[in-house]
């Protein structure tokens, strides 16, 4: 199985901030030992895998960075 057909097989969540055509956002998956990101857009294209723990370190990062009142 390549990792294309195993993208299409996991169950993916889409974005809140996503708008309501899908656009302009990305969709996350969990597997055993990583985390898939993919474009909300176009579903073709290959899904970036990372480490849960690369993952959640953007997601805190990023999310510090929204909250920062500067």
């Amino acid at each position: 199985m390549t990792g294309i057909d195993m993208a299409d097989e996991l169950v993916w969540k889409r974005s809140t901030y996503s708008d309501s055509q899908g656009g302009a956002c990305v969709e996350v998956a969990h597997l055993a030992h990583r985390t898939g990101v993919r474009d909300s857009k176009d579903k073709q294209l290959p899904a970036l895998y990372v480490p849960h723990a690369a993952w959640q370190e953007f997601v805190r990062h990023t999310v510090a960075i929204f909250n920062d009142p500067r």
